[in-house]
């Protein structure tokens, strides 16, 4: 059998907890849509408090992503899991039951606590062989875009015929289907891994904080879900006030998320095979803030506000794909789970921003004054974008040594001498080396080779 095919365990590792996590990241991006039209006929809304609803997620989420993840490395990954996912189930129902804006308030609050998606992407790793663990992980980035789209179209059409109630009922549902799969469906891991790749290293995130590039592109992860958030918290009522009904708003977002969807392929194809990366980059952010204009100069013309729209999720979908994988570039060698680790929660911490900020905005002016600030901080954002470097064009790799070589000075001088190596750690205690290295000059199995040589 091929080494790099798939076997049935890590497919279906692969699969089970790529549905996992898209049933936890449709429960969370279905309310985006509805919260700011239905929320508002709970007890005690107002603009600011609905914009709390939707940024205190993120907040509590920022603020457990990291101690998480470092746990499950304690408690174990399946356990962590689905005490995250009870969490989430439980913050759905206290927000279905609840018929004020503060019960919901408090549901979102502990729907965030249940941060675990380091302990899901670290749970991958220990079910992957290091050969198939980036296509596993590509899986579920994927999955990850196309739940959002879904939970765009689904949201509206749920709370229009169940109510925001019923919405919340069914993302609990959701919840303690994750669980099932947890429990039933994701196989049972031999042994724990320590893979920098994927896992957060405790004495790691100084090194990560420190690095200004990475920095850059931590900001941009906040800016991006910062406008996702404040935006909608004036879009939705915005439309409805243009003549698009609630009920129908779910055909304007299909749309919007199929053209996006098409629009991203030949954007990441130049990007990524031109190596052009900061070049899109610099265009996404330059779309986004055109987005946000459009917006702000829209009012009440339905088109311009559709218009808006579709450009805005060009550009977000664009940068949703290329983030990761700047990320991952620019991640000093064995340090990619960490700073994977402080990427997601800085993308929490934007949430949480945007919506507060939002809502803030949208009591104190309306609409205008919400795109007015998106479209101020788009444009604070395309200056820090201008002095980004472009990227090295490497991969990261992890590379387990075979009985009987050990990690020593000769060895890691040899591998630095190859041509496309840009960067090398090694790692005795784990046997393995973790290497920056141009795939279109040396391959994986060049460098296996090599080691064994």
């Amino acid at each position: 059998m091929n080494d790099f095919t798939m076997t049935r365990g890590e497919r279906r590792a692969t699969w089970a907890l790529g549905s996992v996590f898209s049933l936890r990241m449709l429960g969370m991006f279905m309310v985006l849509p509805v919260l700011t039209t239905y929320g508002m006929s709970l007890a005690g809304a107002s603009e600011a408090l609905i914009g709390l609803a939707i940024g205190i997620y993120g907040m509590t989420q920022a603020l457990l992503q990291i101690p998480f993840g470092l746990l499950s490395d304690r408690i174990g990954r399946k356990p962590l899991i689905v005490g995250g996912l009870l969490m989430f189930a439980a913050g759905s129902v206290i927000a279905a039951m609840s018929d004020s804006i503060w019960g919901v308030i408090v549901g979102r609050a502990l729907q965030g606590s249940g941060a675990i998606s380091a302990a899901v992407m670290a749970l991958l790793s220990d079910l992957t062989r290091e050969q198939n663990r980036t296509k596993a992980m590509a899986f579920i980035g994927i999955s990850f875009g196309i739940t959002f789209a879904i939970a765009m179209v689904t949201g509206p059409l749920i709370t229009h015929a169940l109510g925001l109630s019923g919405l919340f009922w069914m993302i609990a549902l959701l919840a303690l289907a994750a669980i099932a799969l947890v429990l039933w469906a994701v196989p049972r891991p031999e042994a724990h891994l320590l893979n920098r790749e994927s896992a957060m290293v405790r004495g790691g995130f100084r090194t990560v904080l420190a690095n200004p590039r990475l920095l850059k592109l931590n900001l941009g992860i906040l800016c991006v879900h910062t406008l996702l958030m404040s935006s909608f918290v004036a879009l939705p009522p915005l439309l409805e006030q243009a003549g698009l009904p609630r009920d129908s708003q779910w055909q304007a977002y299909l749309v919007t998320m199929l053209i996006a969807f098409v629009s991203v392929v030949p954007f990441i194809v130049y990007a990524e095979k031109r190596r052009q990366m900061k070049r899109v980059f610099q265009a996404c952010v330059l779309v986004m803030l055109i987005a946000e204009l459009v917006l702000w100069q829209a009012g009440l013309q339905l088109w311009g506000l559709l218009a808006g729209l579709q450009i805005f999720f060009i550009g977000f979908n664009v940068m949703e794909a290329l983030l990761p994988s700047l990320i991952s570039k620019e991640s000093p060698p064995g340090y990619k789970g960490t700073a994977m680790g402080v990427y997601s929660t800085s993308q929490f911490i934007g949430v949480a921003i945007g919506g507060s900020l939002g809502g803030l905005l949208y009591g104190m002016g309306g609409a205008p004054w919400v795109f007015g600030g998106c479209s101020a901080l788009a444009l604070c954002w395309l200056g820090v974008s201008l002095t980004m470097q472009e990227p090295p064009y490497v991969s990261s790799l992890r590379i387990l040594l075979p009985e009987g070589v050990e990690a020593t000075p000769e060895l890691e001088q040899k591998i630095r001498a190859c041509d496309g190596v840009s960067d090398v750690l090694m790692a005795p205690a784990e046997r393995s080396l973790y290497v920056k290295v141009d795939t279109k000059h040396l391959s994986r199995s060049d460098l296996e080779r090599l080691i064994v040589a």
